[in-house]
């Protein structure tokens, strides 16, 4: 039997979700609007590194950084080059 539309749902009520739009974040190694080929990140460049990383030392996730996949390996190649040669440690503060 179905109820009729106008009886309120008690038990297994839903809620209606808020529309989130999300905004592309800018891709950290796009220099003036062109990615460069080859991709390379320097692991040298600790400046760079540091803003990928947090607090902890952890490699931050591409949907809160902004890299693409491409950017991301990278990237994350770079920061364990440069943990491995000491210039950025591998647990943070």
């Amino acid at each position: 039997m179905s109820r009729p539309p106008f009886q309120k749902r008690t038990k297994f009520a839903r809620k209606r979700s808020k529309i989130k739009i999300r905004i592309k974040k800018k891709d950290p190694l796009i220099i003036d609007g062109k990615r460069p080929r080859p991709l390379y990140v320097d692991y040298k460049d600790i400046e760079l590194l540091k803003k990928l990383t947090s607090r902890q030392g952890k490699i931050i996730s591409r949907r809160k950084n902004g890299c693409c996949a491409a950017s991301q390996h990278v990237v994350a190649a770079a920061i364990k080059r440069a943990r491995f040669m000491a210039l950025m440690p591998y647990v943070g503060d």
